[in-house]
């Protein structure tokens, strides 16, 4: 592919997304006893490694191509692992028992597409979440270029998926639910995902139709798992947007080990780029530890830590926006005073036990201390213009606003806290039968949520303070004075102490067996949960659900590599505090679990194109939701109505091509379509806030065969306007227009001094870098207008309200610099 290429793929958009070309297997050597088995060789053509005194292995093979691997020791049978075929930086996990009594030889067959997962997860590869470009780079910034995970703000990591809100995803480490901090109203305030990308051995991701032994929420499933090193190493992570900071650690009997991470970011690169201008102190901190010690062969410990702080800090200035049409141009001018400062401080710990009874039962104890403490403060004064644009090309006052209108002020005051403390303790088990994994799991959590409200919005207009627009009155000035009070337009005061213990337990059995010389893959499994609200001034209540779920998938024995697979069951959602919380600030505790019947139906089709592994993967869902608890979306918060009282569906369908268009590479092109509808209190159906029609995701990876190290990402995002921008006030019967839509792509180029394939005498000054890159990143490389919100004026002149679009960050150029020691 010639150097034209490169700018012409990303007109064309047909692009994809590379890494480097090598796969990797890993797992545990286990003797017939259910003990680690040290210094077994493993051999695959001239590679070969050994365990160490743990079992554990590592071996890095050539992708797309069939692989066999032999597994030997002195006085075993060996264990043969044939046909393996993996997609570039796949890691396949494979843990294999050497006998020494009976001849054992396992075949296992991994079609082109790799280590398959027969139900409804998709694995994503670890090296794209580090290398793909992104305002948010991470997990999150490659989830939302899947067919059915929408987000139309690339200052977010928060995600909605097929027609759910950001409240209705469930989020894992290693086992242990995290959480996502409660106040945060703007995408400004948000700092770093949760999720370390320099940590992650494996990203799991479901988008509907999980199985039971994941948690009661209605849309998704992110089950991330981080690495247990094997090696010690330092890694880095530099550019304008912050620093990342991650370690390795092992300890000489290799039963102690750790990856640690410090992460510290600055959006002030970002921010800049808005319309707004000001004094713009946005920092966020993060450190994180993932702790592994060996007591034993059988038992083993781990433990996850986690300490978050986000500041905020904004004094905005001055923002002029221009919008309308060609024929009548107007301008917004506003003048700002006053500050705001936000803060968040989150703390997690996490411990959890693993005993290995024998080679078919595992046993876990989970324990996990969620803390957070939010503090929203600001006092924000507003004066606006409302005019039109000088469009004279030879006047000097080009482009600025003339003949001012549209004259007021307003005044945003808010003084909001929050303390929550959240405490898990998990028990869960697995135990293995012929080709019969049974899972079990029981669990107890306590929630103590302090939450005290207090928000104003006074709007004044040429001196005359503009009253809330839901309360009647009489003004019959100058006849007759008007004394009542002055009355913020918006205003919430409420002081909330919430408590609520939850009881949750699932049992499911999944299986593998063969119906008329086809593979049959199922799993069957049951949801309940008990829980209790109560709290100051709250009435106690208590409720229970129960949640069957059920994944089947069949693959043919054909020529042709198909799966076709389906799941179904029912998925609740306990309320969770925001859930209880109506947009008064009220608490209301009898509010019900929402419930959502999901049918998932997909193919995919493995296949070789010009001798290299594609995979074209095709799905459609349906989702009946009832007891629905209605919602407003501002920016990225979501205020609830607390109630039950609309009914809901989404459905769609969704396809996605990967596998290796550029030798060497991975690529993947999406397409979905969707649409969701509600209806509330029988006033028939209309668009829910997530109704996201159109969605097409891109990445791509190209390099210069002259010169393969210098290597380009590309991802690309096109998808139709959601519902919104309408006064919160507003009453969505009404205003059901929708924003314009979301377009952007993100570019970076980058050379690769050293890597695992490109290594260095001890006398070159490379040498001592096991990886080092250097690059640029441009975000949003065509300049696109996106807009998430809009600001309501009015025109004292005509009486006319206008929306006037808060547009999103525009291009904006980052060096970026990576390195591993």
């Amino acid at each position: 592919m010639k150097l034209r290429n490169i700018i012409f793929v990303p007109i064309l958009l047909f692009c994809i997304i590379g890494a480097a070309q090598t796969a990797s297997i890993t797992g545990i050597v286990l003797d017939g006893e259910n003990n680690p088995l040290p210094n077994t060789e493993i051999s695959s053509g001239t590679t070969r490694t050994f365990s160490d005194d743990t079992g554990f292995y590592l071996m890095e093979l050539v992708s797309d191509v069939e692989t066999t691997i032999i597994f030997s020791h002195i006085g075993y049978q060996k264990v043969i692992l044939e046909n393996l075929l993996l997609n570039t930086n796949e890691t396949l996990e494979f843990n294999p028992v050497l006998k020494s009594n009976a001849l054992q030889v396992d075949e296992v067959t991994i079609t082109a597409n790799g280590n398959r997962k027969p139900m409804e997860v998709l694995s994503i590869s670890p090296e794209k979440i580090r290398k793909i470009p992104g305002a948010n780079a991470g997990v999150e910034n490659i989830l939302k270029l899947l067919p059915g995970v929408t987000s139309n703000n690339e200052l977010s990591t928060q995600y909605s998926v097929r027609g759910g809100n950001y409240d209705e995803n469930l989020v894992y480490i290693n086992e242990i639910e995290v959480y996502r901090p409660f106040l945060i109203r703007s995408a400004q305030q948000e700092g770093l995902s949760f999720v370390n990308s320099d940590l992650v051995q494996d990203v799991m991701f479901s988008p509907g139709g999980f199985q039971a032994k994941y948690g009661d929420k209605l849309s998704s499933v992110l089950d991330i798992t981080y690495k247990i090193p094997t090696s010690k190493s330092i890694k880095g992570d530099f550019s304008f947007l912050g620093a990342n900071i991650s370690m390795d650690t092992r300890s000489k009997n290799k039963k102690l080990s750790s990856t640690s991470g410090f992460r510290y970011r600055n959006n002030s690169l970002l921010l800049n780029s808005l319309q707004t201008q000001g004094s713009l102190k946005p920092s966020f901190t993060d450190f994180q530890s993932y702790v592994t010690y060996q007591v034993t062969n059988k038992f083993s410990l781990n433990f996850l830590g986690n300490l978050s702080i986000n500041n905020y800090k904004n004094e905005p200035g001055r923002r002029q926006t221009n919008f309308g049409t060609i024929a009548d141009p107007r301008a917004l001018t506003i003048f700002y005073e006053g500050k705001e400062n936000n803060r968040f401080a989150t703390e997690l710990g996490a411990l959890k036990a693993n005993y290995f009874v024998n080679e078919n039962t595992t046993l876990k104890l989970i324990s996990s201390l969620y803390h957070t403490t939010e503090e929203e403060y600001s006092d924000i004064i507003a004066s606006y213009a409302l005019g039109e644009v000088d469009s004279d090309l030879a006047s000097a006052n080009f482009g600025q606003s003339t003949n001012n209108r549209g004259v007021g002020s307003q005044f945003n005051r808010a003084r909001n806290d929050l303390d929550a403390l959240i405490f898990n303790l998990t028990h869960k088990g697995t135990h293995q039968k012929d080709k019969t994994l049974w899972e079990w799991g029981i669990k107890y959590t306590h929630e103590d949520i302090r939450d005290q409200l207090r928000e104003s919005e006074f709007i004044d207009s040429v001196g005359f303070s503009i009253r809330p627009p839901r309360t009647p009155f009489t003004n019959n000035q100058p006849e007759e004075p008007f004394v009542a009070p002055l009355e913020a337009y918006q205003s919430i005061n409420a002081l909330n102490f919430v408590k609520t213990n939850r009881f949750s337990a699932f049992l499911q059995m999944g299986t593998r067996t063969e119906w008329k010389s086809n593979l049959l893959y199922y799993n069957l499994g049951i949801r309940a949960q008990h829980w209790t609200v109560s709290g100051q001034n709250v009435e106690k209540i208590s409720q229970t659900i129960i949640s069957p779920r059920a994944q089947f998938a069949i693959k043919p024995k054909w020529k042709r590599d198909m799966l076709f697979k389906i799941a179904t069951g029912l998925y609740q959602q306990p309320p969770f505090y925001r859930e209880l919380r109506d947009s008064t600030g009220t608490i209301n505790p009898r509010v019900d679990a929402q419930k959502s019947f999901h049918i998932v139906a997909g193919n995919e089709y493995s296949f070789l194109l010009w001798d290299r592994p594609f995979s074209l993967t095709s799905e459609g869902y349906y989702k009946k939701l009832t007891q629905v608890n209605p919602y407003t979306l501002e920016d990225v918060r979501i205020r609830y109505g607390a109630n039950n009282n609309a009914e809901a569906y989404v459905y769609g369908a969704e396809f996605r091509l990967n596998g290796a268009f550029v030798p060497g590479t991975e690529s993947w092109v999406s397409l979905g379509y969707m649409e969701t509808k509600e209806n509330r209190d029988n006033r028939g159906y209309i668009s829910r806030p997530t109704d996201q029609r159109l969605k097409l995701g891109i990445l791509f990876q190209d390099y210069i065969p002259n010169i393969p190290d210098l290597k380009m990402y590309l991802n690309l995002v096109y998808s139709t306007g959601v519902p919104g921008g309408s006064p919160s006030y507003a009453d969505p019967y009404i205003f059901q227009n929708r924003l314009r839509d979301y377009k952007r792509a993100d570019l970076g180029i980058s050379y690769i001094f050293a890597d695992k394939n490109k290594t260095f005498d001890p006398n070159h000054w490379l040498h001592s870098f096991k990886e080092l890159s250097v690059g640029f990143e441009i975000f949003n490389l065509f300049n696109n207008q996106n807009s998430i919100t809009n600001t309501w004026v009015r025109d004292v002149d005509s009486k006319n309200e206008y929306a006037v679009p808060n547009y999103l960050t525009s291009r904006v150029l980052n060096l970026r610099l990576q390195m591993r020691l």
